[in-house]
C-alpha cells in the first residue's frame, strides 16, 4: 500500500512538471505565430492590425481551446470541504488523508458564486496569468529599455509639457473616471444589481487610477515605423512612460487611503497622508534608481570591465535590474526606479562602455523589450478565457467606457490650451486630436486590475479593463495610420535633420538665445550644467580610487 501510495505521489509530479512544459510550449507557439504574422505585417505593409493585438488575438483563440477543449478535471477538484475549526486562511495547510501528510498552499480567495467545475482544471489555473512574473520579471526590462533608449534632447525639450500630462494629467484622468463610475455605481445600486456597501467612492477613483495608465505601444511603433514628427512622438512617448510610472504610484497611494468613518467621506488626514506616501515613493524610487546608475557608471570608469566585454555588460545588466529589485524590497516602487536608472545609465554609463558593450546592451534590452511585450500580450488574449472569476456587468462597461473617453479628452485638451499659453512652439489641434486618440490601455491597466481580484467590484473591475485594453489596442491600434492621414501629420521626419533644420531657422531669425531661454527645459540646463563641474568630482574620485 505504501509503495503505491509513493508511485502515485511520483505520478502526479511529474504530471505537474509535463504541465509545466505544456504550458512554456504553448507560449512558444504563440510567440513563433506572433513573430511570423509580424514578418508577414511587415512584408506587405499592412498596418490595420499592429503585432500586439496579433498576439491578443492568438492568446485569445489558444484561451480558447484550453477553457473547452482540455480535460475536464475529477467530479472531486470542484467540491468545498468545511473545515470549522480553521478560523482563518493559512499560508501552508498540512492535511493528513489515511495516514499521508499532504502540504497546501494558500493560492487566492475564491467567491461562491464563481466556484464550479473548471476550478480543479490545472491547465486553467497554469496559464492563469501571475501578477508577481509580470511585476518582476516581464516589466522591468520593457521600462528600462524606454528609459535607455529615450533620445534625451527631445524629451527635455518637451519636458514641461511632458511633465504636465504625466502628473497632472493623470491625476485629472483618475478623478474624471472615478467620478463618471461613482455615478453608475449610484445607478446600479438604485436598481438593484449591486448592494450600497459592496463599491465605495474609494474603489471608483481606485479603478480611475489603474485605468488612467496608458500604454499606447502600438501607436508608437507606428509612428517610429512611419517616422513621424519628432514633437508628437516625443510627447506621446514621454507621457506614457511617465505616466505608468505615475499611475502604479497612485494606485497604491488610493488603496491604502482608508478613513476611519465613513469609506465614502472625506478624510483630510488619510488623504494628505496618501499624498504623503505619492511623493515619498516617487521621489525615494528616482533617488535609488539614479543610485544605481552612477554607481554603475563609476565601476565602469575606474575599472577595466571594458576589456572583458562579457563581464561588462553582465555587471551593467545586473546592476540595472538590482534598481528595480532594491526599490521593491524597500517598499518602493522599481518602476518608477528602474525608468530613470535607464535614463541616468544611457547619460553616463554608457559613454564608459567598450564598443562590443554598447552594442550588446543595446541588442539586449530592445531583444528583451520586444519578448516582454508580446508574451504580456498573448496572456491578456489567454487571460478572458483561462481567468476563472471574471463578472460581467453591462452598465459598469458601458460607464467605464464612456468615462476613460471623457478622461482623455479632460486631460488633453484644457492641459494642451494651458500649455499653448507657455510654449513658443505651440501644440497644434492635429498633435492634440491624434495624442487624445492614442490613449489606449494596456499591460500596466491590465496587470494593476489583475493584482487584486478578491472581491466582487476587483473582478468587476478586471473584467471590465479587459474589454477595453482588447478595443483600444485593436480599434484605435488600428486606425493609426489612416488617422495620421486624415489629420495630415507629417510622416517620414529625420530627428536629427529636424533638429538641424529648427537650429538654423532660429539662427537665421537671431532669436536663437530667447527661444533656448523659453524653450529649453531648466532641468535639461541644469543637469548639462552639473556635467561640466562633474570632471572636478570625478578626478576627486579618481585620486581616491588610486
Amino acid at each position: 500500500m505504501e509503495k503505491l501510495k509513493k508511485y502515485l505521489s511520483v505520478k502526479d509530479e511529474d504530471q505537474f512538471y509535463h504541465q509545466g512544459a505544456v504550458e512554456l510550449l504553448v507560449f512558444n507557439f504563440l510567440l513563433i505565430l506572433t513573430i511570423l504574422t509580424i514578418w508577414l505585417f511587415k512584408n506587405h505593409r499592412f498596418r490595420f492590425l499592429h503585432e500586439t493585438g496579433g498576439a491578443m488575438l492568438y492568446g485569445l483563440v489558444m484561451g480558447l481551446i484550453i477553457r473547452y477543449a482540455t480535460k475536464a478535471p475529477d467530479v472531486e477538484s470542484g467540491t468545498v470541504y468545511e473545515c470549522e475549526k480553521l478560523k482563518s486562511g493559512p499560508p501552508t495547510l498540512l492535511i493528513n488523508i489515511t495516514n499521508q501528510v499532504y502540504e497546501y498552499q494558500y493560492k487566492r480567495e475564491i467567491s461562491h458564486h464563481n466556484v464550479n467545475g473548471h476550478q480543479g482544471n490545472a491547465m486553467l489555473q497554469k496559464m492563469t496569468f501571475d501578477p508577481s512574473i509580470f511585476f518582476n520579471i516581464l516589466l522591468p526590462p520593457i521600462i528600462f529599455h524606454a528609459g535607455y533608449s529615450l533620445k534625451k534632447r527631445h524629451f527635455f525639450r518637451n519636458l514641461g509639457s511632458i511633465l504636465t500630462y504625466a502628473f497632472l494629467g493623470t491625476a485629472i484622468s483618475c478623478i474624471v473616471i472615478g467620478l463618471i463610475t461613482y455615478g453608475f455605481v449610484k445607478a446600479m445600486v438604485h436598481i438593484g444589481q449591486l448592494k450600497g456597501w459592496e463599491f465605495h467612492f474609494t474603489d471608483c477613483l481606485f479603478f480611475g487610477s489603474l485605468m488612467s495608465a496608458t500604454d499606447p505601444v502600438t501607436v508608437l511603433a507606428i509612428f517610429h515605423e512611419l517616422h513621424v514628427d519628432t514633437d508628437l512622438y516625443t510627447l506621446l512617448f514621454g507621457e506614457s512612460v511617465l505616466n505608468d510610472a505615475v499611475a502604479i504610484v497612485l494606485t497604491y497611494s488610493i488603496s491604502i487611503y482608508s478613513p476611519k468613518e465613513n469609506p465614502n467621506a472625506f478624510d483630510a488626514a488619510a488623504f494628505f497622508q496618501s499624498v504623503g506616501n505619492f511623493l515619498g515613493i516617487f521621489a525615494g524610487s528616482f533617488a535609488m534608481g539614479s543610485s544605481y546608475a552612477v554607481v554603475t557608471a563609476l565601476l565602469t570608469k575606474f575599472t577595466k570591465l571594458c576589456e572583458f566585454p562579457m563581464l561588462e555588460t553582465g555587471l551593467f545588466f545586473l546592476l540595472s535590474w538590482s534598481a528595480f529589485l532594491s526599490a521593491e524590497a524597500a517598499g518602493l516602487t522599481g518602476i518608477v526606479a528602474v525608468l530613470f536608472c535607464g535614463v541616468t545609465q544611457a547619460h553616463y554609463t554608457y559613454n564608459n562602455l567598450s564598443p562590443d558593450s554598447k552594442m550588446r546592451t543595446k541588442q539586449l534590452f530592445e531583444f528583451m523589450n520586444f519578448l516582454a511585450e508580446n508574451v504580456i500580450f498573448c496572456y491578456m488574449g489567454l487571460a478572458l478565457f483561462t481567468f476563472q472569476n471574471h463578472l460581467f456587468n453591462p452598465l459598469f462597461i458601458f460607464g467605464a467606457f464612456v468615462a476613460v473617453f471623457v478622461a482623455r479628452a479632460c486631460n488633453i485638451y484644457p492641459l494642451s490650451l494651458l500649455l499653448n499659453l507657455g510654449r513658443k512652439q505651440k501644440i497644434p489641434r492635429n498633435f492634440q486630436h491624434m495624442m487624445m486618440f492614442s490613449g489606449l490601455r494596456g499591460a500596466i491597466a491590465f496587470a494593476l486590475a489583475i493584482r487584486d481580484t478578491e472581491s466582487q467590484p476587483k473582478q468587476m473591475m478586471f473584467t471590465t479593463a479587459l474589454l477595453i485594453v482588447f478595443f483600444t489596442v485593436w480599434v484605435f491600434g488600428g486606425g493609426t495610420t489612416p488617422m495620421l492621414t486624415w489629420l495630415q501629420i507629417r510622416v517620414g521626419i529625420d530627428p536629427d535633420e529636424d533638429l538641424k533644420a529648427e537650429a538654423a531657422s532660429q539662427s537665421s531669425s537671431n532669436l536663437d538665445k530667447n527661444t533656448t531661454k523659453a524653450e529649453s527645459a531648466w532641468l535639461f540646463r541644469i543637469w548639462y550644467g552639473f556635467d561640466h563641474k562633474a570632471p572636478i568630482i570625478l578626478f576627486l574620485l579618481c585620486f581616491v580610487h588610486r
